[in-house]
C-alpha cells in the first residue's frame, strides 16, 4: 500500500450500517449497473444486521461490504464498493479486513466480476464457476400455463424451506419468508403430481425492468412452466434479467430461448470448502449480493 493509501485508509472508521444507512450503498449498486431490486434492503438487512459494514470518513460513509452470516458453516460477501471518487486509495482493503472478521472460520462466498478475480484470489478465493446475466425483451412466450404452477400461499412455505435447503447452501428460512412476500414481488411454485414442490421462483421489480431470482427446479420442463408464470405478466416492452449458472446448459436455454441475451459476467468463488448443494436445479441465482 502506498504512503498516500495507508494515510487514507487511517481515517477511515469502519462500523455496522442500519438499514436505513445500507440504502446509500443500494444507491452505489444503482450507479454500477447492478440493478438491485426495488427494496432489495428491506429483505438483505435482517439477514444479519451484524454483517453489513460502512468505512466512514469524517462522519460521512465512504465504503461498504457485507459479511452475511447464514449458518454456522456459511457465509456469503458481497456489495464490496468504495465511492468512485475515492477508489485506489486503501479504503476498500481497510473495511474488507474489518467486515471479513464477522465470518469466523466460516466457508465464505461470493460474486466477483471478472476483472477483480485477480484480487479475491490474493484473499484466499477459489473459483468455482461463472454465472452470466441474461436480459432484455421477451421476443418470445412458452406454450399455455401450466396447472402445476401455482401462486406460493403461506401453506406452502414449510415445504419450500425444505426444498430452497437442497438448493442454496445454508437454510435461511427468515430471508425467505421476507423473498417471498415482499411488496413488488410475484412467487411461484410447481407443483409435483403429489401436491410437494418441484421447484419454485420469484421476480421482483428492479431499477430497470424484472430480475427473476430464484428459479430452482427439479427438471427443466419444470423451470421452463415456472419462467413463463413468473413473467406472465409483463408487456412486450418490460424487460427482464435472470442470473444463471453458465455450465448449466439447460438453463441458458430457456433464457436464450426466450429472447433474453448474455450480458455482463461474474465468477462465483469460495474461500474453504464449497458447500454442497443440487447445483443441477438452479436455473437462476437468487441474487449477486447474498447468494
Amino acid at each position: 500500500m502506498s504512503q498516500t493509501a495507508s494515510h487514507a485508509a487511517d481515517e477511515l472508521g469502519v462500523s455496522r450500517a442500519s438499514s436505513q444507512e445500507w440504502l446509500q450503498v443500494e444507491e452505489w449498486a444503482a450507479e454500477e449497473q447492478w440493478n438491485p431490486g426495488l427494496g432489495d434492503t428491506a429483505c438483505f438487512h435482517p439477514t444479519d444486521p451484524e454483517g453489513f459494514f460502512l468505512g466512514r470518513r469524517g462522519g460521512s460513509p465512504v465504503s461498504a461490504v457485507s459479511v452475511v452470516n447464514y449458518s454456522g458453516d456459511f457465509a456469503f460477501l458481497g456489495y464490496y464498493l468504495v465511492h468512485r471518487d475515492l477508489r485506489g486509495t486503501g479504503l476498500g482493503k481497510a473495511t474488507w479486513d474489518a467486515a471479513v472478521l464477522h465470518a469466523g472460520e466460516r466457508t465464505v462466498g461470493l460474486d466477483a466480476v471478472l476483472e477483480q478475480e485477480p484480487t479475491y484470489r490474493r484473499s484466499g478465493f477459489v473459483p468455482d464457476y461463472r454465472t452470466g446475466r441474461y436480459g432484455g425483451r421477451l421476443t418470445a412466450r412458452g406454450a399455455a400455463p401450466s396447472p402445476s404452477v401455482v401462486p406460493v400461499t403461506p401453506e406452502h412455505f414449510e415445504a419450500l424451506a425444505a426444498y430452497d435447503e437442497q438448493c442454496f447452501p445454508a437454510p435461511r428460512r427468515g430471508f425467505l419468508e421476507r423473498w417471498l412476500n415482499a411488496p413488488g414481488h410475484r412467487a411461484r411454485v410447481f407443483l409435483d403430481g403429489e401436491g410437494d414442490p418441484a421447484g419454485y421462483g420469484v421476480i421482483r421489480q428492479a431499477r430497470s425492468g424484472h430480475r427473476v431470482g430464484p428459479l430452482f427446479a427439479d427438471t427443466p420442463e419444470a423451470a421452463d412452466a415456472l419462467f413463463d408464470a413468473l413473467t406472465a405478466h409483463l408487456s412486450q416492452d418490460d424487460e427482464v434479467y435472470v442470473d444463471i449458472p453458465e455450465s448449466h446448459e439447460a438453463a441458458v436455454a430457456i433464457a436464450t430461448s426466450r429472447g433474453l441475451e448474455l450480458g455482463f459476467e461474474s465468477v462465483r468463488m469460495y474461500k474453504g470448502t464449497p458447500p454442497a448443494v443440487s447445483s443441477e436445479r438452479v436455473f437462476g441465482v437468487t441474487s449477486l449480493e447474498l447468494g
